[in-house]
Formats: C-alpha cells, sequence, structure tokens
C-alpha cells in the first residue's frame, strides 16, 4: 500500500478549472458546449467528462447494495440474476418436455405463453409443471386470460403436496391496463378489469414470492420512445395501479409486493445501465409515498428483455452483437431475470440454434465473465452516477405531468402518451434515415447482394394491425427503425440502391 500511496505522490492533482482551461486553448476557441456537450434525444445535457466533485452532493451516493433506496440493486453481495427463456405453450407436454430440456442447460427462470385461455385446467398446469422442481427455478405465466383460476390451481397444488407456499418464485403476468393500450380495448370494462385484479391480488397473497402484476415497460421502448419516456410511462401505470389498488381496500404493503417490472433493454449502453437504478430509485420514492408499514417492499423487481426496435432483417447476425451488449447494459444494471431474444426472432419462428445461442449469451457472461460477481459494479463511476441522476430528473419531471394531467389511464384517455410516443418514434426514424442513428448492415454498409435470411417470414416482419374495431384509446404502435428501409430493399432493390447512394442517408 505504501509503494501505491507513493506511487499516486507523483501525479499531482488537477483542478476541474486547470482541466477546463486545456480544453479551451485545444478548442482553439470554438464553444465548449457547442463542440463537447451531448444533447441527448432525451433532452438533457452530457458533458464529456465528470469528476469526484460531481457526485459529492448526490442524495443516493451513500447508499449501499440491498438497501433502500435500492438504487445500487437489491442484492447486498454479488449480482446473480436469473437466465429467462420462454415457451409458447401450444401443448402442455411438448411445452413440459421443453422446459425440462432448457432448466439442464442453464436456464433457471422460464416464461409460459398461454394464448388459449380455455386451455388453463388443473389436468394441463400439472402437465405442464411435471417434474420442474420450484426450489430451483422461477416459474412465470404469461396468461390470455383466467389469472385467478390459474393462482387457484398453483396455490392447491402446492397444499396438496405439503408444500411450503412460500417456495414458489416468479410471476403471473397479469396487465390489464397494458392490454388496453396495445389493443386499444380490452374485453371487459376497464372498472371491473380493476376489480378483477384487485380480487387477483387478494387471491395470491398467500404466495408470498409470486406476483400478480407485471407493468411491461418494454412496449414503449419498442414502439420508438426513448429511454426517459420509457421509465416515466411505466412508473406512471404503476402509480395507477398502486392507487386503484390502494382505493379498493389493499394496503400498500400488499400491492406493491405484487408488481413487478419488465424494461427493454437498447444499444445505448451506459444509458441502459443508469436507466435501471433510476427506476428503482424513483420506484422506492413513490412506494414510500403510500406510507407501506415495510419499505422493503419498494424493493424494484425487474426482468430485462432485449429490445426489438433495432433488430434487423438483413445482415441479421448484427443482432447478436446487439443482443448481447444490451445484456450487459441490464446485468450491470441490477436486472433480476433477464432474457436475450434469439437474433432471428423479429422475421420467423426462432430454431433450436438461435434460441442455444441466445442462452449461451448470458451464459458466457456469468460462467466467463464473472459478471455475477460484483454487487453494482457501476457504482461510483462519476459518469454513471451522475446518468442516474440526471435520468431520475428528468423521469420525474415528465412522471409529475402525467399525474397534473389526471394520471396514466387519463392521460392515455386523452392521447397525451401516444402523442409523446409518435414524436419520439419519429425523430427516431428521421435519425435512421439521415444516419444519426446507425443500423449497421442496413443504413450504413449494406451488403446489396446479400439474399433474405432463409424461412424469413414478411407478416411476422412486417405485422398489419387490425383497426377495424372501435378503440376505447388509441393502440400503441409497436415497431423497428429499420422497417421503412427493409420494406424498400424487399419491394424495390433498385430504389433502395438508389436511397443508400441519395445524401439523405450518406455520411
Amino acid at each position: 500500500m505504501s509503494e501505491q500511496e507513493k506511487l499516486f505522490q507523483q501525479f499531482p492533482p488537477v483542478s476541474t478549472q486547470e482541466w477546463m482551461e486545456r480544453i479551451g486553448s485545444d478548442l482553439k476557441g470554438a464553444d465548449f458546449n457547442q463542440k463537447l456537450v451531448w444533447k441527448t434525444n432525451e433532452g438533457f445535457d452530457v458533458k464529456p467528462f465528470y469528476r469526484e466533485e460531481d457526485i459529492q452532493n448526490l442524495p443516493f451516493i451513500s447508499a449501499l447494495s440491498g438497501n433502500y433506496p435500492f438504487v445500487r440493486g437489491n442484492k447486498p453481495s454479488g449480482n446473480k440474476w436469473l437466465i429467462r427463456q420462454s415457451i409458447d405453450v401450444r401443448d402442455f407436454d411438448a411445452a413440459n418436455k421443453k422446459a425440462l430440456d432448457i432448466l439442464m442447460k442453464g436456464v433457471d427462470s422460464l416464461g409460459f405463453i398461454i394464448n388459449d385461455p380455455e386451455s388453463i385446467n388443473q389436468k394441463n398446469i400439472e402437465i405442464l409443471l411435471n417434474g420442474i422442481y420450484f426450489e430451483g427455478a422461477e416459474i412465470n405465466f404469461l396468461p390470455n386470460g383466467r389469472a385467478r383460476e390459474l393462482i387457484s390451481i398453483l396455490i392447491e397444488k402446492l397444499k396438496k403436496k405439503n408444500f411450503d407456499l412460500s417456495i414458489l418464485r416468479g410471476s403471473v403476468e397479469t396487465d390489464p391496463l397494458g392490454r388496453l393500450m396495445l389493443n386499444g380495448n380490452i374485453c371487459i370494462p376497464v372498472e371491473v378489469g380493476l376489480e378483477y385484479l384487485a380480487s387477483l391480488v387478494k387471491e395470491s397473497e398467500p404466495l408470498t414470492n409470486f406476483r400478480a402484476i407485471r407493468i411491461n415497460g418494454s412496449s414503449f421502448s419498442n414502439a420508438g420512445t426513448d429511454t426517459v419516456k420509457e421509465l416515466a410511462f411505466t412508473l406512471s401505470m404503476a402509480n395507477e395501479y398502486l392507487a386503484q389498488l390502494t382505493e379498493r381496500g389493499l394496503t400498500s404493503d400488499l400491492a406493491a409486493s405484487k408488481i413487478c417490472f419488465t424494461f427493454g433493454i437498447g444499444s445505448n449502453y451506459f444509458f441502459e445501465i443508469a436507466k435501471l437504478r433510476a427506476a428503482r430509485l424513483l420506484w422506492s420514492g413513490i412506494v414510500s409515498k403510500y406510507e407501506p408499514n415495510d419499505r422493503n417492499v419498494s424493493m424494484m423487481n425487474i426482468h430485462s428483455v432485449t429490445g426489438r426496435w433495432n433488430k434487423t432483417l438483413f445482415d441479421p447476425h448484427v443482432n447478436l452483437l446487439r443482443t448481447q451488449t444490451e445484456a450487459m447494459s441490464a446485468i450491470l444494471g441490477g436486472a433480476d431475470s433477464v432474457t436475450v431474444e434469439p437474433f432471428d426472432i423479429v422475421f420467423r419462428e426462432p430454431d433450436d440454434f438461435s434460441e442455444r445461442i441466445a442462452r449461451n449469451q448470458q451464459l458466457l457472461l456469468k460462467e466467463e465473465a464473472y459478471f455475477d460477481k460484483t454487487a453494482d459494479p457501476a457504482g461510483g463511476s462519476y459518469y454513471i452516477e451522475n446518468l442516474t441522476s440526471l435520468i431520475a430528473e428528468s423521469v420525474w419531471k415528465l412522471f409529475v405531468s402525467i399525474e397534473n394531467n389526471g394520471g396514466y389511464l387519463a392521460s392515455l384517455k386523452n392521447g397525451m402518451i401516444q402523442n409523446l410516443i409518435k414524436d419520439s418514434m419519429k425523430k427516431r426514424k428521421d435519425d435512421i434515415a439521415t444516419k444519426k442513428e446507425i443500423l449497421l448492415g442496413t443504413n450504413k454498409y449494406p451488403d446489396l447482394n446479400e439474399k433474405i435470411f432463409p424461412n424469413a417470414d414478411l407478416t411476422r416482419l412486417f405485422p398489419v394491425r387490425d383497426n377495424s374495431n372501435e378503440n376505447f384509446v388509441e393502440p400503441l404502435n409497436l415497431t423497428r427503425g429499420a422497417e421503412e428501409l427493409e420494406k424498400l430493399r424487399i419491394s424495390s432493390p433498385e430504389s433502395f440502391k438508389n436511397e443508400i447512394g441519395n445524401k439523405k442517408v450518406q455520411e
């Protein structure tokens, strides 16, 4: 230690003023803010460098990992996360066999997507869960209805085997407001849906490690919105649920303990790390306003899933690089579980190869890069700590404006949220057209001789929304940044070549 101290003494400290004077000299009179300060899409400025003095007054800087307000993560030591893979349940026996197979290949969190609610019964759930040990895996259900029936089946199954009900970890992903946002309407009135949700939460109370509401913030990012809006809208929806559930007689402790979150992860590496840290900070503050008896219920459970906005049909193996850095951001940001979607998911049904590669991407980070060893590895970074603060401040301003507009549901009804998302989406697509936002292989360095990937399904790649029904609210439009250029390239290769040569998309 003494040798290290002598070594550092050879380098005298340099003040910020000295740095700025040197930078000013190198800029030769050019404006510092114009040349070096980053004007982000989120609406705030990021400096080219930060120093220790920039974090000293941050209110959360002394927080410890695993402690309120959980900005540094939920884990007091280590950074273990769960590797999740989803299974589309069309045949319950086949889904069970696949689940048992992937559990032996590194997965420890399962997501069962059940699109046919009429298939949810005790017999089928027994088949689906046969041989799966609840101690070793988190179980998540994404049903298209009948969530209460599913909860009842699970409780009965556990009691029948004399299991402690706390043994079951995971969630039933119920989200009526999210479904309303995506579809424009739901099959029952909104108030009835919220009453149903309250009864579901009450019924799931004995399952102390099982959540009944999952708020899917990834829908916002997959609609083209920016980091600040994704967080603000997601937190506003969560606050709407807290308000609605407590108004219906549930305690804030129970309501908050049953909510979990899914966030999409994009390619803005450091921003995505800071986003999850800011999300936990803000959620703990929101829940505290409901005065729970146990403030640990404000600990935010986060599932992260790689985004689809930046995924492409052409040069699709670049999607592997995108999902890898996205997974790294999610893990370093403290996600509790992560799904890396297969590189081909946007244009075809993933096969065994692409699913295996997606699993192995996380296994490499865990087993070879040791991402699970250090709690909050970003903690103390002058840059990321300041990004966390900047994002949190901007999110809070937008969150408050939504609340002043009547809250999430009211803002969805009057179109405020949809309009803000459309503005972000348009700007980002314009940036892709002008190469301010790069999609490698699509708007930069495309291989004009490349053929469409085998078995690509264009109806999956460019889904057509049915707008024939009358909607209660304007539905959210999920899209991808590359859509327009890909459509042009498929329908008119010559026009695409001309477009690539046009100065609009030149460097």
